[in-house]
């Protein structure tokens, strides 16, 4: 047997159980980290509350994610949960665990993000008589999001890579389909090759999609500031 064998790879490439995994991972990536956004968005919310329990909760809630292995919650979420009578799908397992897994990394870029927007534009919104509510919404999250967008365009990459680990709970992603092919024909290099292959294409092209949304968000602000800064800028005149 050669070692190498282009006839397999190119029919790797085209393959209905690679495409069909490919296709898993990629909806897989997509849904989870916006759950994973939302809550992890919520999570920095809770924490940035001056209280001595909504601070507990928030260092603890990143501390056990953060120290605890995806695979371990994965595995806990399908295998351990039904012994304490409550049983999760294939599916359903991986979406909540990939979102756990996740959401500690994402609250802590929101709650940076939010305290690096300077204090005094709060003071000021609310000496001119806006709502806490308004000023979050039209001040200090537009700002916030704009540093929060490339670490969490990275996150992106974390969780495509992290997505494989559902294999071990029998979930047909990218990996699980290369592995499944290499058992009915043993040429593991070729399909893994190609696994690789999509894994890279599939980074490269949210890198592509990120860098041009960062220029263009990186515009909208530049021309936003000197909307703003052109009256201030007629009134000194005057």
């Amino acid at each position: 047997m050669s070692v190498w064998d282009w006839s397999v790879f190119f029919h790797n490439l085209v393959n209905p159980t690679i495409l069909s995994g490919l296709w898993t991972t990629i909806w897989l990536t997509l849904l989870t980290l916006a759950l994973a956004i939302m809550l992890g968005a919520l999570v920095a919310l809770v924490g940035r509350i001056d209280h001595l329990l909504t601070r507990g909760f928030y260092q603890g809630y990143v501390a056990f994610f953060r120290a605890t292995p995806p695979l371990v919650q994965l595995v806990f979420l399908y295998s351990a949960l039904p012994q304490m009578g409550i049983r999760l799908s294939v599916v359903e397992a991986a979406i909540i665990g990939l979102m756990l897994s996740e959401s500690p990394y994402v609250a802590e870029i929101v709650r940076s993000s939010l305290s690096a927007v300077p204090v005094a534009q709060w003071e000021a919104s609310k000496a001119i008589g806006m709502r806490p509510v308004t000023i979050m919404r039209w001040i200090i999250f537009p700002q916030a999001l704009r540093i929060a967008v490339p670490p969490l365009g990275n996150e992106f990459v974390r969780q495509l890579k992290n997505t494989s680990l559902v294999s071990v709970i029998s979930m047909t992603e990218l990996f699980r389909a290369t592995d499944n092919l290499t058992q009915a024909n043993f040429r593991v290099l070729e399909a893994l090759s190609v696994a690789t292959i999509y894994y890279l294409g599939a980074t490269t092209i949210w890198t592509l999609l990120q860098n041009a949304f960062e220029r263009r968000n990186s515009r909208w602000f530049a021309d936003a500031g000197k909307v703003e800064t052109q009256p201030l800028a007629k009134t000194a005149a005057a």
